[in-house]
């Protein structure tokens, strides 16, 4: 078992603002990620943990596309961001998962940092237009109604939180770390 890195993370706020506690939380969850892949090789973030075929490098890429889609795409109405406006989805709808395998541990980590360091800046820039309730400037696929920003960090906490599970199994099978 090797050594766990050290903690990095900041605990969320137990009192403040809804914007406080949110951006709390969503800052925990991405430096939770980010805790469980450190330190790893290339080969370590493309290892698999049967049956699934998830690994840390493809949940991180994952969700630099997921910042991307609701930060660029719904919220914004931009393209996604590079490499995930030009990979062709339809013949590879896993695209990221597959191609993590061949990132380098560096270049998965500068990915998943730009995609949230936009995503801040979008939230940041959406707070002092309209706050919490401004909106997305495209609609739901299933409902035909917007987003909130509230919406959105909420839907980005739990995203975090399910896949920071998944990270937790990955890890612990390559080199036994555990831990939240």
């Amino acid at each position: 078992m090797s050594e766990a890195p050290a903690d990095p993370r900041v605990d969320p706020p137990l009192h403040g603002d809804e914007v406080a506690i949110l951006r709390g939380f969503l800052t925990y969850h991405r430096d939770t990620l980010r805790l469980k892949c450190a330190d790893l090789t290339q080969e370590q973030l493309a290892q698999t943990l049967p049956p699934s075929d998830v690994t840390l490098g493809g949940l991180m890429k994952h969700l630099a596309l997921v910042e991307s889609q609701w930060f660029d795409y719904f919220f914004r109405d931009l393209a996604l961001a590079p490499p995930f406006d030009t990979a062709d989805w339809d013949a590879a709808p896993d695209w990221e998962f597959d191609t993590a395998r061949d990132d380098s541990p560096e270049a998965l980590r500068a990915l998943f940092d730009e995609a949230v360091s936009r995503a801040d800046a979008v939230v940041d820039d959406a707070l002092a237009r309209g706050g919490l309730d401004e909106e997305s400037a495209r609609v739901s696929p299933r409902t035909g109604e917007t987003f909130t920003l509230r919406w959105i960090l909420v839907h980005m906490i739990e995203e975090y939180s399910r896949h920071n599970g998944h990270a937790d199994l990955v890890r612990e099978s390559i080199d036994g770390q555990t831990g939240e």
